[in-house]
């Protein structure tokens, strides 16, 4: 048991992206519930099966890059828990079916349109897990291997959000669209704000967009999605009447960023990126924070 401990801590840290997801599948359910007008309130049960399927699926995403990457983590990083011999692709392999049938019973409490966009995040899931057949030709794009991955997160989040409108009996809210484009603009933030490094921190073989675009890009690219999220989220904020405050949490957090960006610019070093990384989650939460949580808990 302690070597699984190890490397959930090593590769999918609970107490770093237990919080955020939770933020995220929270922010999903609550959102619908304030879009169909909150005539039915959410219940702990959509709000649960959110979290732990989200959960799930983001586990999912981590155990079929351990299989993708395999070859690149033994030449190159062979510190990891896989190369290194600390777990095995296949007890991987037999925890990811389990995940995925629970997160099918989890879906069954609900109902069986939810099973339906499960089954469209398993789709998508699994044509990247296979690079979409193409992966030299993503390889050689970044910027379309970037966009085609983070689909992902507007797909589990249109699910969270089913957690809510399927368990109250109707269709889907119309207005979700801007809500679920910040999810998917979001993510890109994550994807950036994990990749920028210094020098001292870059290791061959891993293609940090620091080293494909270089220091001065991909800080820019970085603010720029934090601006298109803010924009998405701007449109999402106004169809619950919570675009207000909302501009004025996520301003302030993009004027930091905008700081801590010209810091790493002007002094590269770990410190520097490592806020960078940090802020992103900050962003996140603060995100799906003011984008449903805190303006479902006002209403209530």
């Amino acid at each position: 048991m302690n070597r699984w401990w190890i490397y959930q801590r090593e590769r999918f840290p609970l107490a770093a992206h237990g919080p955020l997801i939770l933020a995220f599948s929270a922010s999903a359910v609550s959102y619908s519930a304030l879009l169909r007008g909150f005539s039915t309130a959410p219940s702990l049960r959509s709000f649960a099966v959110a979290f732990v399927v989200s959960l799930g699926s983001f586990l999912l995403l981590r155990i079929a890059d351990e299989f993708k990457d395999q070859e690149e983590d033994a030449k190159y990083r062979p510190y990891r828990p896989v190369p290194r011999g600390l777990v095995r692709l296949r007890e991987l392999a037999w925890i990811g079916v389990g995940v995925a049938v629970g997160q099918l019973a989890l879906a069954l409490l609900i109902g069986w349109k939810l099973v339906g966009l499960l089954a469209v995040t398993w789709i998508y899931f699994a044509l990247m897990s296979r690079e979409f057949f193409v992966r030299a030709w993503l390889k050689a794009r970044p910027v379309v291997y970037l966009f085609s991955h983070m689909a992902i997160m507007p797909l589990v989040d249109w699910f969270a959000t089913g957690c809510d409108w399927v368990y109250a009996g109707g269709t889907m809210p119309p207005g979700l669209f801007w809500f679920l484009a910040a999810s998917f603009c979001n993510g890109i933030v994550i994807e950036l704000g994990r990749k920028i490094r210094s020098p001292g921190q870059e290791e061959p073989g891993v293609e940090t967009y620091s080293v494909l675009w270089g220091p001065r890009i991909a800080v820019l690219a970085w603010l720029a999605a934090m601006g298109a999220t803010l924009i998405c989220a701007g449109f999402a904020g106004a169809r619950i009447a919570f675009a207000a405050p909302l501009f004025a949490v996520l301003g302030t957090c993009l004027v930091v960023a905008a700081l801590c960006g010209r810091a790493f610019l002007h002094s590269p070093e770990p410190k520097a990126s490592k806020r960078i990384e940090t802020l992103s989650g900050v962003w996140t939460l603060a995100l799906y924070l003011v984008l449903g949580v805190v303006p479902l808990w006002l209403k209530s």
